[in-house]
């Protein structure tokens, strides 16, 4: 079995993360989780961070600490993680769906621009795959009309916009660090906050409103979101030693090599973009859209039963069983839709070889062409 990912982890990260343990620096007090914090804060322009348990509680503490009304909206891509959603709906605001690019995959200004309203109190603007959205244009836009930006930087990891990490754009960023991203905790995530006012509110949120004194008496009821010790060693790590850029560089050979490969078969096949208004893809993952409808979980199957794992893209949110349970639908949002309903990720990693990816592109060109013959 050729699994869709598997994380670089190097002896010096290893090393790095039994030093907590051998410590004993594993809890959520762990001098670690501080280490972590502060190194994630020069890696982004010395913004408040908060490292939390993952980068759904993120996006949930981030929500909640905004305190939205009934009447408040918040836009958000129909082309990403249901988190976004889930955020939104466990607040009283109304969520809202913009459309997204076809090429890119990401949300852009007049996506935004369709659909705000006076309403609209923030916009969650998402990198998705790689390649980030227009997050400069987002954030002016923003600024101009008075719209809190939630910046959800999970897959865009290292990438840079105008010489800026992407994160260093919102109000407040959100990361996650589960093991496929180019920053690795196992799990894990972290909260950027621009605002000391509200990074003092996401400390309290992130570890049940504790105060220093008196210690056990709380003013509100909020959760344990905090990061492990072991988790925090290993994503300090990562920064320190520079382990992204290794993993960025080395998916983007990789993603270079499928792109030789699948030069030939532009018609089966739409590829990711290699890089966009300057940006270089990052490669989170290697996507694919199939031009030809309704065989893309037939083909996932059969790429499983040949020994390949692939997996589909984002099911888009204006069409998830959970909201039309409880919203009334919002319309059609083509671009999600075809992209959605017909996009898939190959594998990518520290265990592809040249090798394995050959294979790759020889099962999944026959058995696409398999079935298109077959209908």
């Amino acid at each position: 079995m050729i699994p869709v990912f598997k994380p670089w982890l190097t002896p010096g990260n290893i090393f790095d993360t039994n030093k907590a343990l051998f410590r004993k620096q594993i809890s959520g007090t762990s001098s670690f989780v501080q280490k972590f914090e502060t190194e994630f804060s020069r890696m982004h322009e010395n913004i408040n961070s908060t490292a939390v348990s993952n980068g759904s509680v993120a996006l949930d503490i981030v929500l909640q600490s905004l305190e939205l009304k009934k009447d408040d909206e918040v836009i958000i891509p129909s082309l990403t993680i249901i988190s976004c959603l889930a955020a939104v709906t466990r607040t009283e605001a109304k969520p809202v769906f913009c459309d997204i690019n076809e090429s890119s995959w990401n949300m852009k200004l007049h996506n935004i621009k369709d659909v705000v309203t006076e309403n609209t109190k923030a916009i969650i603007a998402v990198h998705t795959y790689g390649l980030p959205c227009e997050i400069a244009e987002i954030s002016d836009f923003c600024k101009n009309e008075g719209i809190l930006l939630i910046e959800d930087a999970s897959e865009a990891h290292g990438v840079e916009v105008n010489s800026k990490f992407c994160g260093t754009f919102g109000d407040f960023s959100t990361f996650s660090f589960y093991a496929n991203k180019h920053i690795t905790a196992g799990e894990g995530g972290m909260i950027l906050s621009k605002a000391k006012e509200s990074h003092q509110k996401i400390q309290q949120m992130r570890n049940l409103d504790f105060k220093s004194e008196p210690r056990f008496k709380h003013d509100n009821f909020y959760w344990n979101s905090r990061l492990g010790g072991l988790q925090a060693a290993l994503g300090y790590s990562q920064i320190k030693r520079k382990t992204f850029k290794k993993v960025i560089r080395k998916k983007q050979i990789q993603a270079k090599y499928y792109d030789e490969l699948l030069d030939k078969y532009n018609y089966l096949f739409s590829l990711p973009v290699r890089e966009l208004s300057g940006v270089k893809n990052n490669y989170w993952v290697y996507g694919l859209v199939l031009k030809h409808s309704d065989i893309r979980d037939d083909l996932l199957k059969r790429m499983l039963s040949d020994g390949i794992q692939c997996r589909p893209f984002f099911w888009p949110l204006h069409k998830q069983p959970a909201y039309l349970k409880n919203y009334e639908s919002s319309g059609t949002f083509e671009n999600a839709e075809k992209v959605g309903f017909n996009g898939f990720y190959l594998p990518l990693g520290s265990h592809i070889t040249k090798k394995k990816q050959r294979l790759i592109i020889r099962r999944l060109v026959s058995n696409t062409e398999e079935l298109i013959n077959s209908e």
